[in-house]
């Protein structure tokens, strides 16, 4: 299968884990698009939306996901936000498979509490905010995932092992 692999789901679901362990259960190059935009623009993810607003960051992504078209073998972690468009879902589904990852409020606030780069929760990281984020983006996250992992309790290799058997690779 010359078909990438795209891991979506909102902050904290795992994506940049399971993508290392994947990686390496397959043999494939990872690319995280938050790092590949960070890379780019010479700015943190924080910065971006401080300094350009999130509309600037979503075209950032976008722009991403084109160059992702002419890869090949990649497991590629997107941002939280980035299914909100439907372009990016498109170019997703034309270039691989979509994986989605989900977790409970209360395990992604376990995982991302500690953090500050994650703009959109910065000044929200409250299990309540989290839980009323989610049920916004559920709907953009089922419409783009060609399958639903679900990463609560469960370890990297039991996932990766899961997307592994999921599809022909």
């Amino acid at each position: 299968m010359q078909q990438n692999i795209y891991l979506i789901g909102f902050m904290g679901t795992g994506k940049s884990t399971i993508s290392h362990s994947l990686a390496t259960i397959l043999k494939y190059e990872e690319i995280d698009t938050d790092l590949w935009i960070t890379q780019q623009q010479g700015k943190s993810v924080t910065e971006i939306f401080e300094l350009y607003g999130e509309q600037y960051f979503r075209d950032l992504e976008t722009e991403c996901l084109k160059q992702m078209k002419m890869e090949h073998h990649k497991i590629i972690s997107c941002g939280g936000g980035m299914v909100l468009r439907k372009e990016n879902i498109t170019l997703m589904k034309e270039n691989g498979v979509v994986v989605l990852l989900t977790a409970t409020p209360n395990t992604i606030f376990s995982r991302v509490k500690h953090g500050t780069g994650r703009p959109i929760l910065n000044k929200n990281m409250t299990v309540e905010y989290i839980s009323e984020l989610l049920q916004k983006r559920s709907p953009y996250y089922k419409a783009a995932g060609d399958i639903t992992i679900t990463t609560d309790y469960k370890s990297p290799e039991q996932i990766s092992e899961e997307i592994k058997n999921s599809f022909d690779f």
